[in-house]
C-alpha cells in the first residue's frame, strides 16, 4: 500500500468515525461557516484555560475531506496556544491530511475547518481584549 493510500485510509476513517464530534454544554467561544461551492458546513465551540484550548468539539456535514480535516484540526488543537492557531496555515494542513492532490473547490473543503477555528479564536481573543 502506498503512503498516498495510507493517508485515504486515514482520512475516511476520520470521516467516518469523527473524533471531538458533537456540542459542548459550556464553551468560550464559537464560530460557524459553509462553503457554498459544495455545501460543506461546521461549527466549533472551544474552551480556553488562559491562552490554550482546553477542549474543541465540531459539528457539521459534509464531504470526507472537510469532516476528516475538522476532526483531525480539532485533535492537534487540544492543547495549544492561541498563537499557534494565529499561525496555522494552509500548508500546514494539508500536510496533516498527507498533502492530498486536491484540486481548488477540494482545498476550501479541507481548509474550512481551520477558517472556523480561526474565527473561533480570534472572537476569543477580541473579547479578552481591553478597550
Amino acid at each position: 500500500m502506498s503512503s498516498a493510500d495510507i493517508y485515504k485510509e486515514i482520512i475516511l476513517d476520520y470521516y467516518r468515525n469523527p473524533r471531538n464530534f458533537g456540542k459542548m454544554e459550556k464553551f468560550d467561544s464559537s464560530a460557524r461557516d459553509s462553503n457554498p461551492l459544495c455545501g460543506d458546513e461546521i461549527e466549533m465551540q472551544v474552551k480556553f484555560e488562559g491562552s490554550k484550548i482546553s477542549e474543541v468539539r465540531f459539528v457539521g456535514r459534509g464531504c470526507a475531506i472537510s469532516q476528516a480535516s475538522a476532526s483531525m484540526l480539532t485533535e492537534l488543537a487540544k492543547g495549544k496556544d492561541v498563537e499557534w492557531v494565529k499561525n496555522l496555515s494552509k500548508d500546514d494542513i494539508l500536510k496533516m491530511l498527507g498533502n492530498p492532490d486536491l484540486g481548488p473547490s477540494r482545498i476550501k473543503c479541507a481548509l474550512l475547518g481551520m477558517k472556523v477555528l480561526k474565527q473561533a479564536v480570534y472572537s476569543y481573543a477580541a473579547s479578552k481584549t481591553e478597550v
